[in-house]
């Protein structure tokens, strides 16, 4: 076969592809960008954690990108995010900024909660981002709650949440999509299944063959994808937000995937075997996309630099910005506290 006719059937795959996902050639890009953007961004965070400007936990979605990415690209603007610690690919692509996240993550007075915390639990209601609670599965009730909101209220809107897979195993998660499928609310609910629940395994958890399988105690579908796969990650969530926006109740998906780092910074995951890694790092969502991109002539090496180029620069340039702003001042310690006459 001739190098024109190789091209040719690569390019004509590229087509059929994103034809089929009602994608266009800028929305791969993007998609690629975020992922890089995701990865780069947590990789700064834990390196001001290490030199002491991070306070308590960092945690990263590293080998989650294409979850966290994949699925929140198919909301819409006024469409509900509820993410967890893993999940910052979906904040950047509902709106936020590094700076924004890097004054939350570093306790800022001007960051999200004003320097009351320094990870994941925050609002930006602009953007209609609602952060994660700890314990985890106490998101889930929430998210309902907003999705009945929205259907008593008719409004043409979804709400799109997360669980790991250990969180799955907690009563909110169950209370909540019998609920949700009863009342029929428009909520997507990925599980993120990274194999560990902290140190836990997966075989220590269910003894289920996927988890998605629990789907039909609630009578709404559920799925099983390839975490690590951001188009068909995508592709299912499109399906679930359609489905929910139609009317027609909620969905679970689960998306497979390993936590290529610890629980957080703090955590060396010992606990995960070697093998493990090396079999997962073959599979790393970033790259697969990029040779993806690569054979079908969407991205070249220069042009994979030059992104990289940007990137790092924006967050160089963010992250020392917002390091330069003050942290709260004392006088505030009580604001959102007690109640003001």
């Amino acid at each position: 076969m001739k190098v024109e006719e190789i091209q040719t059937k690569k390019t004509n795959s590229l087509s059929q592809e994103l034809s089929r996902l009602n994608l266009l050639r800028e929305d791969a890009i993007r998609l690629y960008y975020y992922m890089v953007l995701t990865r780069e961004f947590e990789n700064s965070i834990l390196k001001l954690y290490r030199q002491g400007k991070i306070i308590g936990g960092a945690y990263t979605g590293n080998g989650n990108e294409a979850t966290s990415v994949g699925s929140s690209y198919a909301l819409g603007k006024t469409d509900y995010l509820f993410p967890m610690h893993r999940d910052i690919g979906a904040h950047f692509v509902k709106g936020q900024t590094p700076y924004q996240l890097y004054l939350q993550h570093l306790a800022r007075g001007s960051g999200f909660t004003r320097g009351r915390d320094g990870t994941g639990h925050y609002a930006d209601t602009e953007l209609r981002i609602y952060g994660n609670i700890s314990h985890l599965a106490a998101m889930i009730p929430l998210a309902n709650g907003v999705a009945l909101a929205l259907k008593n209220r008719k409004e043409d809107s979804v709400v799109l949440n997360y669980i790991g897979d250990g969180g799955c195993n907690v009563g909110d998660f169950h209370e909540a999509l019998a609920m949700a499928s009863v009342m029929k609310l428009p909520l997507i609910l990925i599980i993120e299944n990274n194999q560990f629940a902290y140190s836990t395994p997966l075989h220590k958890q269910y003894a289920c063959e996927n988890l998605s399988d629990r789907a039909i105690g609630y009578g709404i579908p559920g799925v099983t994808v390839d975490g690590t796969d951001i188009l068909q990650v995508y592709a299912e969530t499109r399906k679930a937000v359609d489905r929910a926006r139609a009317g027609d109740g909620p969905s679970l998906i689960e998306s497979v995937t390993m936590r290529m780092h610890g629980h957080s910074a703090h955590d060396d995951a010992s606990y995960v075997p070697k093998e493990m890694y090396e079999i997962w790092n073959k599979r790393d969502p970033i790259r697969q996309f990029e040779r993806k991109l690569f054979d079908w002539g969407i991205l070249d090496e220069d042009e994979n630099t030059k992104m990289f180029e940007e990137i790092n620069h924006t967050l160089t340039t963010s992250a020392e910005d917002a390091v330069k702003e003050p942290y709260p001042h004392g006088s505030e310690v009580t604001d959102g506290v007690f109640a003001k006459k």
